[in-house]
């Protein structure tokens, strides 16, 4: 059962994938500015975060969100992937784009955790996956400009922990 369950998550993202229009690294460049941040959490470890701002500046926008353990790439401010977001609608819409290497993984400082534990009431500087999340949003909501305050948080689950899930 688990393996029919993953084999259609799988062909789900494959076929979305295919059903999406094809857009370039061009149309990204021309609407979207990329800045690349390191970003200190409240043990001092900085994650690395490329956030990619509409050149539109005229209104207010949301932030749409990926932490990821498979890289964030491509690297560099003049560095633009075909396309953001979890679909060419959201990147139509308009949306600050953010894609965080997390803890100790790629470009990211600190030691990585498969499926940090959650610690229940932190103290100090103690972390673990949802107070990275948070210092990361209350880092962009204070110093990227234009942003309306609303966060959305988006990705894929680690393979290896869905089978974790069904148990």
């Amino acid at each position: 059962m688990q393996r029919i369950i993953l084999s259609l998550l799988i062909l789900l993202n494959v076929l979305t994938a295919i059903a999406q229009p094809t857009f370039d690294t061009a149309y990204v460049r021309e609407h979207y500015t990329k800045y690349e941040y390191m970003i200190p959490m409240r043990d001092g470890i900085k994650l690395f975060t490329a956030v990619y701002t509409p050149k539109d500046t005229s209104k207010l926008y949301p932030f749409m969100m990926e932490r990821t353990c498979y890289s964030v790439a491509p690297y560099g401010e003049d560095k633009y992937p075909r396309s953001l977001g979890p679909s060419s609608e959201f990147m139509k819409e308009g949306f600050i784009f953010v894609y965080q290497d997390v803890r100790g993984k790629h470009h990211s400082e600190g030691s990585w955790t498969e499926i940090t534990p959650i610690i229940e009431n932190k103290k100090g500087t103690q972390h673990d996956e949802s107070s990275d999340t948070y210092d990361a949003v209350d880092w962009l909501i204070k110093n990227i400009p234009h942003n309306n305050g609303k966060v959305g948080v988006w990705g894929f689950l680690i393979p290896d922990f869905l089978p974790q899930m069904l148990r």
